[in-house]
């Protein structure tokens, strides 16, 4: 690895390339349904499968930390209208049925802006 230039973490916190945004996608990939049954034989296959994974990751994956969007859908601003909907539809449930409701609807509500260190970004945006 060391060849390769990659350089070795020690999972520090708040480290936006350490290690566990890599095994954090790792195990997406893992887990996601175009995961191969065997290894691949070429590079070329390898790497055909990853321009799949990439594609079903942004297109069709719907990621809990975006309220289940996919990142297409919150990157062409379509995540507003799915969750209006999404919140008009569990409004409607809980009038339906009232008795199945013990707190409020669920939080569809996104962040504008996220930062992966977020300490660090305030104080670069306030110095400048």
């Amino acid at each position: 690895m060391s060849e390769l230039g990659v350089v070795p973490s020690y999972s520090r916190p708040r480290v936006s390339n350490d290690n566990a945004y890599a095994e954090a996608l790792f195990r997406t990939a893992k887990y996601c349904p175009l995961w191969p049954e065997r290894p691949f034989e070429t590079i070329e296959q390898a790497r055909a499968w990853v321009l799949r994974f990439v594609a079903w990751y942004n297109e069709e994956h719907r990621h809990s930390a975006l309220k289940y969007v996919t990142p297409a859908q919150r990157h062409r601003g379509d995540d507003r209208q799915l969750h209006t909907q999404r919140v008009e539809l569990y409004e409607a449930a809980r009038r339906r049925r009232p008795e199945r409701w013990s707190g409020a609807c669920r939080n569809w509500q996104l962040a504008d802006a996220v930062y992966l260190n977020p300490e660090r970004d305030s104080t670069i945006r306030q110095a400048a």
